[in-house]
């Protein structure tokens, strides 16, 4: 049985972006489901995304001083997904529509996590 929330965080924490995608359609989703949006079709392999991407939009996220301001960006993959995250490495207001990035995965509070960083 397909798990796929589950079995996402499983790959993060080995150390593997993986994106879900339909056999048929070659369609890849995300988030992780058990079925192809709009089809419902059930025949789905796990593939290895690429990493790369590029910032749709992003907006800063300012905190009480001494605590960092941050950005949360929707990433467009290459692979035709979008999916949210942050752009790290870069001053959040650096962030751009249109900045090319990779993934990264981090450890924040013990857990695997997603990130970018430019390219």
């Amino acid at each position: 049985m397909l798990h796929p929330q589950r079995d996402y965080f499983r790959y993060l924490t080995d150390g593997q972006f993986m994106l879900l995608r339909a056999k048929a359609s070659e369609r890849v989703i995300f988030p992780p489901r058990v079925a192809e949006p709009g089809t419902g079709d059930t025949d789905l392999e796990w593939v290895e995304a690429s990493g790369r991407g590029t910032v749709y939009s992003t907006s800063v996220m300012r905190e009480r001083p001494p605590k960092p301001s941050y950005n949360i960006a929707l990433i467009d993959l290459d692979e035709g997904a979008r999916l949210m995250s942050r752009v790290e490495g870069i001053l959040p207001e650096d962030v751009t529509i249109g900045l090319r990035v990779r993934a990264q995965i981090v450890s924040e509070e013990g857990e695997p996590l997603l990130v970018f960083v430019p390219e």
